[in-house]
């Protein structure tokens, strides 16, 4: 079996007919396959630069790491799956509990790295007894709503950080967004996200030169007066320069705070394994385990030089869902410039300098997009939300993600989040199935072959099947 490093032109390799999907085996044109590529570094870069900054990590070296662990990804899922692994914001909680308790980053990193190794432990135990592991704990209904709160999660970054600092440029940057994804034609659509990027920095420099400084949030500060476009760290930035390392230090304090979100990377990881599948209308039950493991050890990787955890990242799951072309091709080309800027901080600088305007306005498109792929998964899986044995663990466990609800179990530990919300939807479910009526437990057997209809027809071990 090959390492998914073979694909087929697609058509012409230049504009993909109406309504076509480029398959994670094809690809478009190289040059169409960069562009592409680029968009997806856009996607993914916000978050993956900010998660660090946030942990007081390093941010050119998680960006770096990012790029290499999205290749191991890609290897050891031969290709199957297309996914960028970026850094998982799921942790910032963790290191910040870490640092007040007087821990340091290679604390932190030490923490990280034996999360990733009990997620490598995970996707072994998956791999060697099937997905029907994952499908027995978390049926439709529960993918379903991990997705969608994972999704809507993300929603407060929009609101609370990128969108005040520019509101009508963000307001602009969204319209054109998504009159370029609906409207525009060919190739020219399938780049939308990046072409709504340009616009956005031609609105930002337009203004600043019309109407000087815009007093309002920078990264969700106290207002200042600032320019919108600042391209200062730009020209100081150095051209070649490698990231900081530092090696990871274990302290079981640490470790049992960030343990319990592995809960969360697993669900994100079905989450997005399930998401893509649905799209591109492949069998990945078998690869569920794959890529589980791909992303335990992505993360051990990253953390034992210092960078963060890894996970799949839904904003990409995003660009894919708005674009339609799920080639693999185009991940391994956003690794390799995620590669590039890590090393040269000069061209980390100009994607860390996308004002926050613009990133406000695409990203309400992105994370709208994630979170209704868990509304998707809900309709493919005959989820029926009139029944409360779905509707209750579902209502509750969005509400505490998408809100942040925390719920603290000692002064240095808490759940938050994604984390919290996935829990309750998952006990929720289960503690409720065990005690509802038997009318409520026929719709869905606990035991379900899948989540979607790819899995009709049994569980046959082999990926080539498609609808």
């Amino acid at each position: 079996m090959g390492l998914g490093l073979r694909w087929t032109l697609h058509g012409d390799g230049r504009t993909p007919a109406p309504g076509a999907v480029v398959r994670p085996d094809e690809r478009l044109s190289w040059p169409r396959t960069a562009g592409l590529g680029a968009q997806h570094v856009v996607a993914m870069f916000g978050a993956t630069f900010v998660a660090p900054v946030l942990m007081g990590l390093d941010p050119n070296l998680a960006i770096m790491m990012s790029g290499v662990a999205t290749m191991v990804f890609l290897l050891v899922t031969r290709g199957r799956v297309p996914s960028y692994l970026g850094s998982s914001l799921s942790f910032v909680g963790v290191a910040a509990a870490i640092r007040a308790s007087g821990g340091d980053s290679a604390t932190i990193t030490g923490a990280l790295l034996v999360v990733g190794a009990v997620l490598l432990l995970a996707g072994f135990v998956v791999q060697r007894f099937g997905a029907r592991v994952i499908h027995a704990v978390m049926p439709p209904v529960v993918t379903g709503a991990v997705v969608m709160l994972i999704g809507f999660n993300l929603a407060p970054v929009t609101a609370s950080t990128y969108w005040p600092q520019d509101q009508w440029t963000a307001l602009l940057t969204m319209l054109f967004t998504g009159l370029a994804v609906v409207a525009l034609r060919g190739f020219w659509s399938r780049v939308a996200i990046f072409l709504g990027l340009v616009f956005g920095y031609a609105v930002s420099w337009l203004s600043d030169l019309l109407f000087g400084k815009i007093h309002s949030p920078a990264g969700g500060a106290e207002a200042v007066d600032h320019w919108r476009l600042d391209l200062t760290a730009v020209a100081e930035a150095d051209w070649i320069g490698l990231p900081a390392l530092h090696a990871p230090e274990f302290r079981w304090s640490a470790i049992l705070v960030a343990l319990p979100v592995v809960i969360a990377l697993i669900a994100e990881n079905a989450g997005h394994v399930k998401a893509v599948g649905e799209m591109t209308g492949d069998r990945l039950d078998d690869a569920l385990g794959t890529a589980i493991g791909a992303d335990g050890a992505a993360t051990v990787l990253s953390t034992a030089v210092g960078g963060p955890a890894t996970t799949t990242y839904s904003e990409n799951i995003g660009v894919m869902a708005a674009t339609r072309v799920y080639s693999t091709a185009a991940y391994w080309a956003a690794a390799c410039f995620a590669v590039l800027f890590g090393l040269c901080p000069k061209f980390g600088a100009v994607i860390a300098a996308i004002p926050g305007g613009v990133l406000g306005g695409i990203t309400v498109i992105l994370y709208g997009m994630i979170g209704l792929l868990g509304a998707q998964i809900w309709l493919a899986g005959n989820v029926d939300l009139r029944n409360p044995l779905n509707l209750v663990p579902v209502a509750a466990g969005v509400i505490i993600g998408v809100g942040g609800v925390t719920l603290e179990i000692t002064d240095t530990f808490e759940l938050n989040g994604i984390a919290l919300g996935t829990i309750v939807v998952l006990t929720g479910y289960h503690v409720l199935r065990a005690l509802a009526p038997a009318h409520m437990r026929e719709q869905e057997p606990l035991l379900d072959e899948g989540t979607s209809s790819y899995d009709t027809g049994g569980d046959t071990g082999s990926g080539s099947e498609k609808r």
